[in-house]
């Protein structure tokens, strides 16, 4: 298999009685999946959808998506999964940017789609499902009236597969060009670092229009079963893994960081999870330890980005759940791991030379799941892909064993009368607090010190603490220059669709 259309289409031969997705009441066999898929791409063909041409999509999670994603690739096409909790304009300047042709949407954004559709410039076919909308196809008509014959065009693995939008933290949003051979490498990367079994499954709890759909694909490489979660809600996760009997689930740190206090999670058996694993930012330690003391030594974790689709290091369980032994063993806890099967990695200065063993520096990757570049924007990709390793902008640590650890992103570090306080020191620090659930950590315009670090916080329900009682427990455990000046109590942190926090809007909000 060298093309994600192919996944479906060789497993339909070798397993076609096997399930592989279930979303809530619905089951399909790789036969049915692939089936549906090859109906799309037929459905697709006859809107006039060919080799290149730009498919996006607008929905929360759901099997037709993975579908899309099949029957883009057998075809040849792009998918652009679009962030449904984008603003109009933001997705409006996506939706142009991408030169997207059809756009697919469901009953949760048909609403603001239909409001954004007189500002589109290129869309000429709109598909909806699940509702009702004058001027848009229906897709489950469509899959019924087209062919279910495999589609007969040459699909390259340097063919691009997705156009993946950035969340936009910084400016505005870059289409990332993902290829077969990109996303098919880190499947194949993952895939190799663990254990399959033919009845494993993964609940996709995080949103697959984000490249945190990877369980999706790896677990449907190996021909194992993806159950899909719609949205977010504890309850609802907890009572599907226990029904389904999941063995992985993936997140991000701050959702674990609620589960550890989700009040019901006791009532539910989830023993058949053989693994958590989670990405998209470090995890607090004190947070990890609560994890494995709560669930196990079940854990492991990878670090990457959108434009390494995603993959760049792992970390096995081995080393994320050691917590007693030799400090040079239990110290990998801190850490994300080391370079992938697939993946060279290296942390470097400004002239991109290895730092020394535990000197900072810039994170950079190398390996065929690296993007093509960013759409529309040579300067950058040149910028981004210089000397051919992608420079991800993340500033970490490596040890002697090659273990790398994060410090934090560049564009967050914070300058405080001529000092560099990293946000992710400090906030594992307020983590340890009793009474914290969510922690950021900003530096905010200062005339005395030219920045002043600033932390925002939320508490677990039903605690709290005082701002002077927060500063003088951070002033027990680090330096004086790196405690927050200020604590802001929030309801809530502001985090991405995947629930990343958002340092940025949280110094714009403070500002």
């Amino acid at each position: 298999m060298i093309t994600l259309g192919e996944i479906p289409r060789k497993h339909a031969r070798l397993d076609p009685d096997k399930e592989c997705v279930v979303c809530d009441d619905v089951r399909l066999t790789w036969k049915q999946l692939n089936e549906r898929v090859n109906r799309l791409a037929g459905a697709l063909t006859d809107l006039g959808v060919v080799k290149g041409t730009k498919v996006a999509t607008l929905a929360l999670n759901c099997h037709r998506l993975i579908e899309i994603y099949y029957a883009t690739s057998k075809l040849g096409a792009v998918a652009v999964p679009l962030n449904f909790r984008l603003a109009p304009d933001e997705l409006v300047y996506v939706i142009n940017h991408s030169d997207a042709e059809v756009l697919v949407v469901d009953h949760n954004t048909l609403e603001i789609a239909q409001g954004i559709l007189p500002r589109l410039e290129n869309i000429r076919e709109r598909i909806a499902f699940g509702v009702e909308g004058e001027g848009w196809l229906d897709y489950e008509e469509l899959l019924a009236a087209a062919t279910d014959a495999e589609p007969e065009v040459e699909v390259s693995e340097d063919d691009l597969c997705h156009l993946q939008y950035t969340g936009g933290t910084t400016g505005l949003p870059k289409g990332v060009m993902i290829t077969h051979r990109n996303y098919m490498t880190t499947g194949i990367g993952m895939g190799l670092a663990l254990e399959f079994e033919p009845h494993y499954a993964t609940l996709q709890v995080l949103p697959i229009f984000h490249t945190a759909w990877w369980p999706v694909l790896i677990h449907h490489l190996a021909g194992c079963r993806a159950v899909i979660a719609r949205r977010f809600d504890f309850t609802e996760i907890l009572a599907t893994a226990e029904r389904e009997k999941v063995t992985h689930i993936n997140m991000v740190p701050v959702l674990f960081s609620w589960l550890l206090d989700f009040p019901d999670a006791e009532k539910y058996d989830l023993s058949s999870i053989k693994y958590f694993s989670y990405a998209g930012a470090p995890m607090p330690e004190e947070v990890l330890r609560r994890c494995i003391a709560k669930f196990g030594p079940i854990f492991t974790q990878g670090y990457g980005l959108t434009e390494a689709s995603p993959l760049g290091t792992m970390l096995g369980e081995e080393d994320q759940c050691r917590l007693e032994g030799p400090p040079e063993l239990v110290r990998r806890i801190n850490s994300c791991g080391r370079e992938s099967l697939v993946t060279e990695v290296r942390v470097v200065d400004e002239e991109d030379n290895d730092v020394p063993t535990g000197e900072i520096g810039e994170i950079i990757i190398r390996g065929k799941n690296v993007m093509q570049g960013y759409w529309k924007d040579p300067e950058l990709t040149a910028k981004a892909l210089r000397g051919g390793w992608l420079h991800t902008g993340d500033l970490a640590t490596v040890d002697e064993s090659g273990f790398i650890y994060i410090v934090d992103r560049k564009h967050d570090m914070i300058i405080t009368g001529g000092e560099n306080v990293y946000p992710f020191e400090v906030e594992q620090v307020l983590y340890e607090h009793p009474a914290v659930l969510e922690a950021a950590v900003v530096g905010l315009k200062s005339e005395k010190w030219g920045e002043e670090v600033t932390a925002a916080v939320a508490f677990k329900e039903g605690k709290s603490a005082s701002e002077d009682e927060l500063i003088a427990f951070c002033r027990e455990r680090i330096a004086g220059y790196k405690c927050p000046k200020q604590v802001v109590i929030m309801e809530s942190i502001p985090k991405t669709p995947i629930g990343k926090i958002l340092r940025r809007q949280v110094r714009e909000e403070l500002q």
